[in-house]
């Protein structure tokens, strides 16, 4: 009888180690799944956006296509359409895609 308590002891002791083995798998699943693409897509719009420069073409994440005008730290002004009147500031994290004059 001492035996048979031993054993489910040590067996439950292993199913605890099993339970710790699992919930580390998910974690680092959820890390290379979830948190590592997350991290390297902010890298590279905060690069994008640290190389945006006056006369770039921009889209904004509403859709809109301007030319940056003027930078500031946080913001910039762009100016949308052909008429040329139509210059409206906004912050920088409003920009979802950058395309340099030379390129196209």
């Amino acid at each position: 009888m001492m035996n048979l308590l031993t054993e489910s002891a040590a067996s439950a002791g292993g199913g605890i180690a099993l339970m710790v083995i699992y919930i580390v798998i998910i974690g680092a699943a959820m890390y290379f799944f979830a948190i590592r693409p997350q991290k390297k897509e902010q890298r590279r719009m905060t690069a994008m956006l640290s190389a945006l420069e006056i006369g770039d073409t921009v889209v904004t994440t509403s859709g809109f296509y301007g030319v940056v005008i003027d930078i500031t730290d946080e913001d910039c002004i762009v100016e949308f359409g052909s008429n040329k009147n139509c210059r409206i500031p906004m912050k920088k994290s409003a920009i979802a895609e950058v395309e340099k004059p030379g390129e196209a």
